[in-house]
């Protein structure tokens, strides 16, 4: 019943935008927004236009400007100089070979169960493979729940479901101490949160108190129980998902909890052809079949080593990290008309974001090395979530992913 793919191909190519959802190309359609004397220039040309607020106070003043802000590629934004890791020594031709195997038959065993929704299952690839969370939001019924599961059973991992209602709370996620009145002691019980892979369904629906409580198991990866810190089990993925179209009941996420998540992913309806076959598959019993395992944890602990190996040249770093410049000084990057919505731009994390999802894109294509357009295809998903407007884009219609076409359309690509 599965369609297979053509013997011979990598899962995903360079620039491959997904069949659902909104496309991942991003600034195609913004370049017209952005004139000529926005986008971003050589470092000598645009040094001496940088607006003040980007010079040291006086009594903070440090190394010159030509030493303290370096040029990216050429063409690209000057960006304050880091210490950078030197570059790693790559990935072996075997190890690249198994991972995209591995890779490969992980896909399969989604494609099983879930149709179409392409862009979903690279996304929930990519966090696999880097350890970095998931926020999805689509109205339901778009195999959100489904596509975890299956994914959890495929490699061998645990999986719990946590449905988010305004009254749970922090110890229903996390555990609590139960008193056993047999041994006049407290024993501890891990909740659900200690799973290899964990679905938060409608996370917008617990209150803020509750939501914290994922904080710690997100960024720490252990929880706190009665003074007592238990590790999670590596690996640890979690998976929130929230309905757009419903609003009452609900608690908004605060900033802090939406930068822990490395991509939001926006689903779409299915196409004809993808809904019919789901239907197909329902009838024929595909779902009430036992899923088996198709590799295991360890493999999943050697694939995201495998991931950090990935070569990731100086000049696509820059690139990255110039996305999420631009975001935080709209003002001098973009069109006023446009810069004008932006409230907040994108913190450090998306830089990471970046740099983590774009090697496992990068091994998901078959490739030991990280290319531009790995980064430029994770624009969205990456900064979607992190880019805060203000009501004036709220009153306007404007929706963020304008503002992020017109970012990555001012960021020339090296």
């Amino acid at each position: 019943m599965r369609r297979s793919r053509p013997s011979g191909q990598p899962l995903r190519r360079p620039g491959f935008p997904g069949r659902v959802g909104a496309p991942e190309a991003a600034g195609a359609t913004a370049s017209a927004q952005v004139s000529a004397a926005h986008q971003i220039e050589p470092f000598e040309q645009v040094a001496a236009t940088l607006p003040a607020e980007h010079e040291p106070a006086p009594e903070e003043a440090g190394p010159p400007l030509e030493q303290s802000i370096e040029a990216a590629a050429p063409g690209g934004i000057p960006v304050a100089a880091v210490a950078v890791p030197s570059p790693t020594e790559g990935v072996a031709a075997p190890d690249l070979a198994w991972a995209t195997e591995t890779v490969e038959t992980i896909a399969h065993a989604l494609e099983e169960r879930v149709v179409g929704q392409l862009l979903l299952e690279e996304t929930l690839l990519l966090g696999l493979m880097t350890g970095g969370h998931i926020l999805l939001e689509s109205v339901p019924g778009l195999a959100k729940t489904t596509a975890a599961a299956t994914l959890a059973r495929a490699v061998s991992g645990s999986f719990a479901r946590i449905q988010c209602t305004p009254d749970l709370l922090p110890s229903d996620i996390v555990g609590t101490q139960v008193y056993d009145a047999s041994t006049a002691t407290f024993e501890t019980r891990l909740g659900p949160v200690h799973a290899n892979l964990v679905l938060l369904d409608e996370i917008n629906r617990s209150s803020a108190k509750t939501q914290s409580a994922m904080l710690e198991a997100m960024q720490e990866r252990q929880t706190s129980i009665a003074g007592r810190v238990y590790p999670l089990p590596e690996p640890f993925l979690v998976l929130a998902t929230q309905n757009p179209i419903e609003q009452e009941g609900t608690y908004v996420l605060p900033e802090a909890q939406l930068d822990r998540f490395m991509l939001k992913d926006v689903l779409d309806y299915p196409t004809l052809d993808d809904e019919a076959e789901v239907v197909r598959r329902i009838d024929a019993g595909v779902y009430l079949s036992e899923q088996r395992p198709v590799v295991t944890l360890e493999d999943i602990r050697r694939l995201q080593a495998i991931v950090r190996a990935v070569y990731l040249d100086e000049a696509v770093v820059r690139y990255a990290v110039g996305l999420a410049f631009v975001t935080r000084h709209a003002d001098a990057y973009l069109e006023p008309k446009l810069a004008r919505y932006v409230q907040f731009g994108a913190s450090p994390r998306a830089s990471i974001a970046f740099a983590q999802a774009a090697r496992a894109r990068a091994i998901i294509a078959g490739r030991d090395h990280v290319i531009p357009d790995d980064v430029k295809a994770l624009a969205h998903r990456v900064l979607r979530h992190r880019i805060i407007l203000g009501f004036e884009a709220v009153a306007d219609e404007v929706p963020v992913e304008n503002i992020i076409d017109a970012v990555v359309a001012a960021v020339r690509t090296p």
